[in-house]
């Protein structure tokens, strides 16, 4: 579609400002801004476990001028059975910006230094200590319910309307511990005002070289990570959203963003297509299926 945008795009995402979504949505929006001339606008609409939000981009005029910004929350709302609709029916993805591990963030009076320690520390202490996340059903709760699962601990549930309420509160000491975005976190464990025990991928990060995997923690086999992409309400035209995708692309694989990224344990998704995103969206979707079945995470 030729002269798109001819007037500012709106941006919706989920949650509160802060935290790792709220970041990236906004790297992504300055790219698009400076590239295409138009104001790609981030509207912060908290609530739901980021139902709000996804509900008001599901019922936008598929015209491109209502985006969302999303994580892995959404596929989990999907699966979950949390949206009123398919998901995979309901917004057209465009393109997957990044993608990073979690920190296991604990607040600094909790005498814990690793995740045995906060193992054992949570078993002499059954239901003592509370957790927060991103809201009910979210990839935060959905994670550490797992966590919790896999290690035999019982620890109380408190969700947020986003990971930076969440985040600002294990620093503040009202909970203890929470699966913090390592670009929301960095700060405040490098100031010594926030614990970080562990990274939640498959290998550790260049943010935190030091700080090892819950696997090699001692929780063989648990992996947490989260990507951050943009979508559009099903049906927008498919020039588009490659438009936007290409454009995406190539602002957040250049050499600045690159290093930008590394530095908060983050790291962009190679260019790809609206399509090829589809077909890795649906192939993810019925993986996660069979993953929370396994598990039998409930989110009651």
């Amino acid at each position: 579609m030729t002269g798109y945008p001819t007037k500012p795009v709106r941006v919706v995402i989920g949650i509160a400002p802060g935290g790792g979504l709220d970041a990236m949505t906004r790297v992504g929006a300055l790219k698009l801004s400076e590239r295409l001339g138009q104001t790609f606008i981030v509207d912060n609409r908290p609530g739901g476990g980021t139902l709000i939000g996804m509900d008001i981009v599901a019922k936008a005029a598929p015209d491109g001028y209502t985006l969302l910004g999303a994580s892995d929350t959404l596929m989990l709302n999907g699966v979950l059975k949390r949206a009123q609709y398919d998901v995979r029916k309901a917004f057209a993805p465009i393109v997957q910006l990044s993608t990073q591990s979690y920190v296991m963030a604990v607040t600094a009076s909790l005498p814990v230094k690793t995740v045995t320690e906060l193992i054992a520390y949570a078993k002499a202490k059954p239901g003592a200590l509370s957790y927060g996340s991103q809201g009910l059903g979210t990839n935060g709760h959905v994670g550490m319910e797992r966590f919790r699962s896999m290690t035999g601990t019982d620890m109380v549930h408190v969700p947020y309307k986003g990971s930076g309420p969440a985040l600002i509160d294990v620093l503040s000491g009202q909970i203890h511990l929470t699966f913090a975005s390592t670009v929301a976190s960095a700060a405040h464990i490098r100031s010594g005002r926030l614990k970080g025990i562990a990274v939640t991928g498959a290998r550790r990060t260049q943010a935190y070289p030091d700080m090892p995997t819950v696997t090699e923690s001692g929780v063989p086999g648990f992996e947490l990570t989260n990507s951050y992409s943009y979508f559009a309400p099903a049906g927008t035209p498919a020039a588009i959203t490659r438009l936007i995708a290409r454009v995406m692309s190539e602002g957040m694989n250049a050499p600045d963003t690159v290093r930008r990224l590394a530095a908060d344990g983050s790291e962009p998704y190679p260019p790809s297509t609206p399509e090829a995103f589809k077909a890795r969206f649906d192939r993810q979707y019925a993986e996660l299926e069979k993953v929370i079945r396994a598990a039998n995470i409930s989110i009651k």
